[in-house]
């Protein structure tokens, strides 16, 4: 008998195909990631986590930031991707930034989480 390790805390289970994907620890691999991604991906992605996202910041919230589990640092990493695909999905329509043509977006440094 296998048992299969919980990527994620119980209430947010669902999410669990998405992290290997979207789970990522840095900004610059989120972007990277949502690049790679066809618009439709993306709206998938969204449209799985976005009725959770009220339940994981509320989940989030009760839990030490600075001491998360690694179910949780996943979890808010979701989060994170969550936020990055909002505005190819809900304003931009496709996964680049319109009319942006070879221009790039390189973060130097990241905030400590």
């Amino acid at each position: 008998m296998t048992t299969s390790v919980a990527l994620l805390p119980e209430p947010f289970r669902a999410l669990e195909p998405y992290v290997r994907d979207w789970a990522l620890p840095t900004r610059q691999q989120r972007y990277d990631m949502r690049l790679s991604k066809t618009i439709e991906e993306l709206m998938e992605f969204y449209d799985t986590i976005a009725p959770l996202a009220e339940d994981a910041i509320a989940y989030l919230d009760r839990l030490e930031l600075n001491d998360l589990p690694e179910d949780a640092t996943r979890l808010l990493h979701l989060m994170y991707a969550m936020v990055l695909v909002s505005y190819p999905v809900n304003v931009f329509k496709q996964p680049r930034i319109p009319d942006s043509g070879a221009a790039f977006f390189d973060t130097v440094v990241e905030p400590v989480v």
